[in-house]
């Protein structure tokens, strides 16, 4: 059953060797995002699974210890998904982005509580997809903890990736509201259609979140929300 959750943005950016000279404009989230590992911590889960947006050919699983790194970015910087454990199945495999970042976060705190492994799911992955596979990740143990990566619209002002639409603002404070009150219905019927059009990466793993909250009964608790770069980013725990 799912005993915690952690929500977060997953810009390589969070990365201050990929940010560089911007590396300070992000403290505020990083360090909402160290706060929001500190919640999963202080559950004790029995497992931690890591759930973030791939692409289509980086989606599924992946076993602790796998790699990922921040060398397309033009930085010298690996990671590993927690501990080594030794070979895997699909630990060859580079952890997608997302999932990397993930990574990042979790070496620079030290997680060293619980066995972990993560999951890519496609952008385009059907709400109700996403909700088996989150009630799937929450029957696997008995205190199961998610680490839920994932943007908000990359929509919020004209030089923002997807440009700016105006639609773009309330769909990111709907997200923010499910996901600061741990709203597991409203999160249930984002439009994965909408989302698309405003570039908001996040949704399918927040709707894994909702799968797996579904017999839960946390509360959550929004811990950052602002929109550098005219991308929403978002940090949450549900505990």
């Amino acid at each position: 059953m799912l005993v915690a959750a952690a929500v977060c943005p997953c810009p390589p950016l969070l990365v201050p060797e990929v940010a560089a000279g911007a590396a300070t404009e992000l403290d505020a989230a990083r360090a909402a995002c160290t706060d929001a590992l500190g919640v999963l911590a202080a559950a004790r889960p029995d497992r931690l699974v890591v759930v973030g947006p791939a692409e289509e050919e980086a989606v599924g699983p992946y076993p602790q210890g796998a790699r990922g790194s921040f060398r397309g970015f033009g930085v010298e910087v690996d990671v590993r998904l927690g501990r080594d454990e030794g070979a895997a199945a699909g630990s060859e495999r580079e952890l997608p982005s997302s999932l990397a970042v993930a990574a990042w976060l979790l070496e620079r705190t030290g997680w060293a509580d619980a066995p972990i492994e993560g999951l890519g799911v496609a952008e385009p992955l059907a709400p109700e997809r996403c909700i088996e596979r989150g009630r799937e990740i929450a029957a696997r143990a008995e205190r199961v903890a998610l680490l839920v990566m994932g943007d908000a619209s990359a929509s919020r002002t004209l030089k923002a990736p997807g440009y700016l639409d105006e639609r773009a603002a309330p769909f990111d404070a709907e997200v923010a509201h499910a996901l600061g009150s741990a709203d597991v219905p409203a999160l249930k019927v984002l439009d994965p259609d909408l989302a698309h059009e405003l570039k908001a990466a996040g949704r399918a793993p927040w709707q894994v979140l909702a799968g797996a909250g579904e017999q839960a009964h946390l509360e959550g608790s929004l811990l950052y929300e602002d929109a550098p770069y005219g991308v929403g980013y978002l940090v949450a725990t549900w505990s």
